[in-house]
C-alpha cells in the first residue's frame, strides 16, 4: 500500500478550534510531524497537537520558517526536512503534518508536499482544512469579513506594504497577515485610505498572551510577527446594503 502524508490544519493556537476531522486525522496517523525553528522552541502547532496525541508520537522537524532572505539556506532546510519526513514515510504507513491555520493557506506543508512528491513517488497526499487566523480574529473582535457582493483580499505583508496599499485602495475587506514587523507602515496605509477607524488587529489568538485591539491604537510599537489585521470597507447602506 502507498504511504500517506496528511497535512492537518490545527487552527491559530486555541486547541478548541481544531476540527473533529483534524483530531481524528492526528490520532489515526502513526507519526505526527510538527515544524520547529532551528532554535528549538515549541511552536503553536506542537503545543496544539499535544492536547490530542501523546508526546511520544510527535516528531519535531526543523524548518527554516523565518528565513526570507537567504534562499540557499531556505532550500537546504526544506531538503533536509523533506529527507527526514521521507524516512518516516518509509517506516510508517501514515504520517500527519500539523500546521497552524490551514494547510492550503500560506503553509509550510505546501513545500513539504512538493518535496515528498519527488522523494517518495506514489505517496498519497491529503489535507484536512483548519480554521484560519482571520476567521478567529473576526469571531473574537466582532468584525464581519464579507457582506453581500464584497470581495475579500488576503495579503501577506512579508514582501512589503505596496500590495497592502493597493488592496486597501480597492473594494471589500482586506486581511493582512504577518505584518508585525511593519506595523508602522501598515498604520500609515490604513490612515491614508480612510480605513483605520473600522480596522482591528490581533495576535496570539486563543493563547494567554492574546491581544485584540483597534488598529487606531497602533502606535509604532513592535508587534508579534504573526499578527493579523482585518480592515473592512465602509458600510453605509444599512442591513443588506451590500447585496
Amino acid at each position: 500500500m502507498s504511504s500517506r502524508l496528511v497535512g492537518v490544519g490545527v487552527g491559530p493556537g486555541d486547541p478548541e478550534l481544531v476540527t473533529v476531522k483534524g483530531v481524528n486525522a492526528l490520532r489515526a496517523a502513526e507519526v505526527v510531524v510538527v515544524p520547529v525553528l532551528d532554535t528549538g522552541e515549541r511552536g503553536r502547532a506542537e503545543a496544539t497537537v499535544l492536547h490530542y496525541v501523546p508526546a511520544e508520537k510527535v516528531v519535531r522537524v526543523v524548518f527554516a520558517l523565518n528565513e526570507r532572505t537567504d534562499r540557499a539556506r531556505r532550500e537546504a532546510a526544506w531538503d533536509a526536512a523533506g529527507e527526514r519526513v521521507a524516512g518516516l514515510l518509509e517506516r510508517h504507513g501514515s504520517v500527519a503534518f500539523a500546521t497552524i491555520g490551514d494547510p492550503n493557506v500560506y503553509s509550510t506543508f505546501t513545500y513539504l508536499a512538493q518535496t515528498i512528491a519527488e522523494l517518495v513517488p506514489g505517496t498519497v497526499v491529503q489535507t484536512v482544512p483548519g480554521i484560519t487566523a482571520m476567521q478567529d480574529l473576526a469571531a473574537r473582535s466582532g468584525a464581519v469579513l464579507t457582506e453581500g457582493t464584497e470581495p475579500l483580499t488576503l495579503v501577506p505583508v512579508t514582501a512589503g506594504s505596496a500590495a497592502l496599499r493597493e488592496a486597501l485602495a480597492g473594494p471589500g475587506t482586506v486581511v493582512a497577515y504577518k505584518f508585525g514587523r511593519q506595523a508602522t507602515e501598515v498604520a500609515e496605509a490604513l490612515r491614508e485610505t480612510g480605513r483605520i477607524q473600522d480596522a482591528v488587529w490581533g495576535s496570539a489568538l486563543g493563547l494567554p498572551e492574546e491581544s485584540v485591539r483597534p488598529a487606531a491604537e497602533l502606535d509604532g510599537a513592535p508587534l508579534p510577527y504573526l499578527s493579523t489585521l482585518i480592515a473592512p470597507p465602509r458600510r453605509d447602506g444599512g442591513r443588506g446594503g451590500k447585496l
